[in-house]
């Protein structure tokens, strides 16, 4: 059996410009970088009306056992496109954290690929570089103004702002800088967050066109003064540098799938610390350039398509017409107790025990988000007959019908069934609400979330959050919506606590506004912002011959 990485190296893939035709996009409006990738200049689209159906692809709470979100997004797309609808993928850009840590790559798999794989998972365009650049220009910004008088009267012990780097690197977690006397700098406690958590990731994600780039930039709160008064970029007047910074990685960068689908693949933020999908820009330019667009959300819908709905949607008036749901019955008999080596024998207990996993997403985007869905199986060799029956009956009493995707194994072809029925659902007419309204107080949201989607019997705040609190509601930033950092693993704060858990709360022990972002992130659990490398990273597999061939990336 062929590797991923095998599969997308045999690709016969189209030069950038034929991919570009397809959408009626001209070669001028292209930045080609090399012959199959290229940034689109947004310009001649920006009075163009949008007109694509949106579709939401988003999962279970993750397992070992693997659930194929990407895999199936890319799959949809080329099935869509084999139905003879016009459609645009739309994903993130892979951290090359998790790529040399645990996932090994995120481009898809088997024969529902985005390609070039190898590019798209190491550097790609150089977005992150661009977006890691600048939160460090700001860092160093901060520090010398310190060093050079401190005339904003900044608090040393009161720095929100981290360094960056694009690597999961827990010795990095809390450092001491400014060592070695007087010329080099002021010593204070400090630390790096992995790229994808910076908020300039969140910014770029969220922003609209370079102006507003800039805008959410100058906003972002880096410290507080002496007398708890925030610090702003603009404050140190670093806006316009970083601006400067990332006018490419602004741009949506176009690619394609196996099957030469047109693919729009930008910004990366993690779900489980920040708001976990792909742009803004991204999405706008796919609803204006096709009839369907296939985007994903990160992790489980707990997370990623909450997000997705009451962040995203909200910021840009975004309004999905239907949302794909996609599990595994090997991860849901994991969720039902089942350890991972033992996820191939037939297990209808364990699956029955799973399956609320399952259901409660299946509810909160129907009955809270109101939008129609379907199911999405990833199939699996090992399913048996009366597993996938088990599925499809559970779901069916929810009114939401179950689609077997095969894309891993047979790409579009594999996904038609899906397709059709994503289609029928985009053509039926739905209640879209937001899980709570802006208006209401942080911790009227913060119950929202984890009441409604976590089913959680409400919050606590440590006494250090409940001073936040008031401080963020008295400075204005309680109309912002809140982005929950959270363990992926459950619906809960604990990540042990696998399938529908009940009777527990959740607890916020931080409350940091995100002002360029325009959100509030509550701090869940032991959630942490730079993720560590695992006893043995995906790294130690990966390598590259004297042509130039890489090997080990999945």
């Amino acid at each position: 059996m062929k590797t991923d990485i095998e599969i997308a190296q045999e690709a016969k893939m189209l030069p950038i410009a034929e991919v570009a035709a397809k959408l009626g996009v001209a070669e001028d409006m292209l930045e080609p970088y090399g012959r199959t990738k290229a940034k689109l200049d947004l310009n001649p689209l920006r009075e163009m009306p949008r007109k694509a159906k949106l579709v939401l692809v988003t999962a279970i709470n993750p397992t070992p056992a693997g659930e194929g979100k990407t895999t199936t997004s890319v799959g949809l797309a080329d099935a869509l496109n084999q139905l003879g609808k016009k459609v645009v993928l739309c994903l993130r850009e892979p951290s090359l954290g998790p790529v040399f840590g645990v996932k090994g790559g995120a481009a898809g798999g088997g024969y529902a690929q985005v390609v070039p794989m190898e590019e798209i998972n190491l550097h790609f365009t150089g977005d992150f570089h661009a977006i890691g650049a600048a939160n460090n220009l700001l860092a160093a910004m901060l520090d010398n103004h310190i060093q050079q008088g401190n005339a904003l009267d900044i608090d040393v012990r009161k720095i929100t702002w981290k360094r960056a780097v694009d690597m999961n690197d827990r010795q990095l977690r809390n450092i001491i800088c400014g060592l070695g006397g007087k010329p080099n700098g002021v010593p204070r406690e400090d630390g790096f967050d992995i790229t994808v958590a910076s908020e300039i990731m969140a910014v770029l994600c969220l922003a609209t066109s370079l102006t507003d780039l800039k805008a959410r930039l100058a906003r972002m709160v880096v410290a507080y003064t002496r007398d708890d008064k925030p610090v702003t970029a603009h404050d140190l007047k670093a806006e316009g540098a970083m601006a400067a910074l990332l006018k490419d990685a602004i741009k949506p960068n176009l690619v394609q799938t196996l099957e030469h689908t047109p693919a729009l693949i930008h910004g990366g933020p993690f779900a489980n610390i920040a708001h976990g999908c792909n742009s803004i820009m991204a999405t706008d330019t796919g609803m204006k350039l096709g009839d369907y667009v296939v985007t994903e959300a990160g992790f489980g819908a707990d997370l990623g398509a909450e997000k997705f709905l009451d962040i995203k949607c909200r910021a840009a008036g975004f309004a999905p017409s239907a949302v794909v749901i996609v599990a595994t019955v090997r991860a849901l008999k994991h969720h039902g107790g089942v350890a991972k080596a033992d996820l191939n024998q037939e297990n209808l207990t364990a699956l029955e025990a799973g399956l609320p996993n399952l259901l409660q997403h299946v509810e909160n985007v129907t009955k809270v988000f109101g939008l129609p869905c379907v199911v999405a199986i990833n199939a699996f060799p090992t399913d048996t007959a009366a597993e996938l029956k088990l599925v499809e009956d559970k779901c069916k009493e929810l009114g939401v019908n179950v689609a077997l995707s095969e894309v891993w194994a047979k790409g579009g072809e594999g996904g038609k069934a899906l397709a059709e029925e994503v289609v029928r659902l985009c053509e039926q007419p739905n209640q879209f609400r937001y899980c709570y309204e802006s208006d209401a107080s942080i911790e009227e949201k913060l119950n929202a979330i984890a009441t409604k989607i976590y089913r959680a019997e409400g919050v606590d705040l440590t006494p250090n959050a409940k001073k936040q609190l008031k401080q963020l509601t008295e400075l204005g930033y309680g109309n912002l919506p809140i982005c929950m950092a959270k363990t992926q693993y459950s619906f809960s704060d604990d990540q042990t606590l696998l399938g529908a858990p009940k009777g527990f709360r959740i607890t916020v022990r931080n409350l940091k506004v995100s002002a360029g972002a325009g959100f509030i992130v509550a701090l869940t659990g032991d959630i942490m912002t730079m993720p560590g490398l695992p006893k043995v990273p995906s790294a130690e597999k990966i390598d590259i011959d004297e042509n130039g061939v890489i090997s080990g990336l999945f």
